[in-house]
């Protein structure tokens, strides 16, 4: 069942895609609708039977479900129809990567108490945290159109033109990473406690807590700057894509080779 709600969802968002910027109230509904069959799509695959299915299709499916409904809600604020140009392909894209790469299961008995809260704002963190890449993104494209002489067509140029302005998009890039920030603050912490529960030890030191723990410190330097040194611009963009990018390693990046190239279970 979770197969033909993937496929329906990932075509779905591909229309959407495609869909001209004037048809808003469509481009609304038809977001609403493959988000919905999305989600029911996660909850039957990952959510069945007693046991939690996990793996690095399954989080990055989940993580751009919830970037789109962050979309969904911010474009009702602001005139973000660009960002749907980046992230309906994306979405697309990986609804249906549960499909090809469908994980492990782990039974619910096995699973310390309130361990779903931290896959829960795990996923919360690395969501935020993902649609503020893309948001980075269009900034630096909106920073580069307005630096160039020449007058350019197309449907990228017009929708980047239809941005609200580099300083509201600044606005809304911080907003993002302080909520972004928190939720990985509080994934680390919960990391460790149940990293006690099943390992004995507080930190179990592989290549997912030394990504994480660099894109947190990325994070936090960022923050800093802004607040001390009034760090923007360049600085931030890149700062941000870089500790998108540990983040991305961290999980999905290991969980991808271990379960696809090693063919190994990833704890």
């Amino acid at each position: 069942m979770q197969t033909y709600l993937y496929i329906a969802a990932a075509l779905i968002y591909a229309v959407c895609a495609l869909l001209p910027t004037r048809k808003g109230v469509l481009i609304s509904g038809i977001t609403a609708g493959a988000w919905l069959l999305h989600g029911a799509g996660l909850s039957l695959d990952m959510f069945a039977n007693g046991t939690v299915r996990t793996g690095f299709a399954q989080m990055l499916s989940a993580a751009l479900w919830v970037s789109v409904a962050a979309y969904w809600i911010e474009n009702r604020n602001f005139a973000l129809d660009s960002l749907r140009r980046l992230i309906m392909p994306c979405a697309a894209l990986v609804a249906v990567l549960p499909v090809l790469f469908p994980g492990s299961l782990l039974a619910r008995e096995d699973m310390p108490p309130a361990f779903g809260w931290h896959i829960a704002v795990a996923i919360l963190a690395y969501s935020i945290l993902t649609i503020a890449a893309f948001h980075a993104v269009l900034m630096a494209l909106q920073e580069a159109r307005l630096h160039t002489r020449r007058a350019q067509a197309g449907w990228l140029a017009s929708a980047i033109d239809q941005l609200p302005a580099l300083l509201t998009m600044e606005k809304l890039l911080f907003r993002l990473i302080w909520i972004g920030f928190i939720l990985l603050t509080l994934t680390v912490l919960s990391g460790i406690v149940f990293s006690e529960q099943l390992f004995g030890r507080a930190m179990k030191w592989d290549h997912k807590i030394l990504f994480t723990l660099l894109s947190w410190i990325l994070f936090a330097a960022l923050l800093a700057g802004r607040r001390w040194r009034g760090w923007r611009g360049k600085t931030a963009l890149r700062f941000t894509l870089a500790g998108f990018a540990a983040l991305v390693l961290a999980y999905v990046g290991s969980r991808f080779v271990f379960e696809v190239v090693l063919h190994k279970a990833f704890a």
